[in-house]
């Protein structure tokens, strides 16, 4: 049976119920599988699963100390009727292009998918752990995880949920969703400053002796909703697999044949699942791993030498502002051979001189990793040349993948992000049309492509707003506790 362990290697092995409820570990560390579980399939096996039979599959190897049947529970109330496709993930084909639509949950970005299992494991995990303390989560978010996270834990009896959010550099839709979030147990906070800042403030809380002095007098168990907590990322392993067997049962691809995939990505964690994917089975030839302008992910990948140094810039393609990748310590742990002293003096290197050198041993672990980035007028004329040519609306992170795809002889699954109309301004202007903001511009949008607004959002703009507390990093700690305090 696997054992979650810290990348820099000073915190002990725990279980998988025990590395979700933590989120992080105690030495600073993310949690990572000690071994590469086997999953109970094959690859001809996924073009006859439904996305649920898929993802029981994956979960019951990454999670090997839940029950089956609880498992099975989870996954149930986390794809139903709150998707509106019964695929989950469906495909949508052109050529050898196939953009794998991860938008059809409750807030229409990829985040839905991992959001919508994670707080049904961590209520598992605390049940088998017999945690009988309020939970408290706490995220930072580029603008979808926290709406995401809010509308799986909005009202979840026994827990809170507190959201950190940069004011600006998030769309207005996105905005519009976390102020107006009704859920009673929900916190959302606007932020002077960036997404790094927000999600360097969540880490030194999870990690604060005071804080933590503060959550054992509350009886308050904390957690994230991050990528950093091992619980989000499991889930997104299983739509790699579930993108695979549609090419299957399309004729597309035999069983086995390798693929190529291209993930618009800040954070790293949608292409670190992709990875996971491919250490536990699924046949990838080559990721590509594209970034907007702030193209740090770009330079770590081409020059070896990851620098966050440099001007943090607010973009059209605001979910990926971001310079300090979390989760790509995760892909450090496996590309230096799993040796946890070198992660270490990275992270050291990073947080110290704001930049670490990959071994070059290390470099050519990750030759199977290209990548690439995207000006925001490049967006622009992907979004406009995308929709004349194959009349496919596509958001601008998508624009950004998009925009490095080069058409070959493989097939290539695209992680196609959130929906055009979560940044309908920005699409708008790709178009030529008149950026409007509010419903007026989902209904302009609307209109100038004759598409449907996602019922989603029908009745977004009738919310009240909720939450509208601006807050400085300085103020953040005592900020949550307010929030938290009972």
């Amino acid at each position: 049976m696997i054992s979650y362990i810290s990348t820099r290697g000073n915190s002990p092995a725990v279980s998988s119920a025990q590395a979700i409820l933590k989120g992080l570990a105690d030495d600073g560390g993310l949690y990572v599988p000690d071994a590469w579980p086997t999953l109970d399939l094959t690859l001809a096996d996924l073009k006859s699963l439904s996305y649920q039979e898929i993802a029981v599959k994956v979960f019951t190897a990454f999670l090997p100390d839940f029950a089956e049947e609880d498992l099975r529970e989870a996954i149930r109330k986390a794809y139903g009727s709150q998707w509106q496709n019964e695929q989950i993930v469906p495909l949508a084909d052109f050529g050898h292009l196939h953009y794998l639509e991860l938008f059809h949950g409750p807030t229409m970005a990829f985040k839905d998918v991992a959001l919508q299992a994670l707080p049904q494991l961590v209520k598992l995990a605390a049940k088998k752990e017999g945690v009988d303390k309020e939970i408290a989560i706490l995220t930072a978010t580029s603008g979808d995880t926290g709406t995401a996270a809010m509308a799986g834990f909005a009202d979840v009896p026994k827990t809170k949920i507190a959201v950190l959010y940069p004011k600006k550099g998030i769309s207005d839709i996105q905005r519009q969703q976390m102020q107006s979030e009704p859920g009673k147990n929900t916190y959302v906070y606007g932020l002077e400053g960036n997404f790094d800042q927000a999600q360097r403030a969540v880490k030194e809380l999870l990690s604060d002796a005071g804080f933590h002095d503060f959550l054992e007098k509350e009886q308050i168990q904390l957690s994230s909703a991050n990528s950093i907590n091992i619980g989000r990322l499991i889930p997104q392993i299983v739509y790699y697999f579930a993108g695979y067997g549609q090419l299957i049962a399309k004729g597309d691809i035999a069983p086995g044949e390798a693929i190529d995939i291209v993930v618009p990505t800040g954070n790293f964690g949608n292409m670190l699942a992709a990875y996971y994917a491919s250490q536990v089975g699924l046949p990838v030839h080559h990721f590509t791993v594209a970034s907007n302008e702030n193209n740090v992910l770009t330079d770590f990948f081409n020059q070896g030498v990851y620098d966050r140094r440099r001007d943090f810039k607010v973009t059209n393609a605001p979910a990926m502002d971001i310079l300090v990748s979390s989760n790509l310590e995760r892909l450090l742990y496996f590309a230096t051979d799993r040796n946890s002293d070198v992660v270490r003096q990275l992270m050291t290197d990073l947080q110290e001189k704001g930049q670490y050198h990959l071994p070059a041993e290390s470099r050519t672990a990750l030759q199977d990793f290209s990548a690439g980035w995207t000006s925001q007028e490049t967006v622009l004329q992907t979004i406009q040349e995308t929709y004349g040519k194959d009349h496919y609306l596509i958001d601008p992170h998508t624009a950004v993948a998009k925009a490095l795809y080069n058409e070959g002889s493989r097939h290539t699954l695209l992680a196609s992000t959130a929906s055009p109309y979560k940044f309908a301004q920005t699409v708008l202007t790709a178009l030529g049309k008149e950026a409007v903001a509010g419903q007026a511009g989902l209904v302009a949008l609307s209109e100038a492509t004759k598409t449907t607004i996602p019922v989603q959002m029908a009745n977004l703009y009738e919310r009240p707003i909720r939450h509208r507390q601006v807050i400085t990093t300085d103020q953040i700690k005592a900020t949550i506790q307010a929030a938290f305090k009972h």
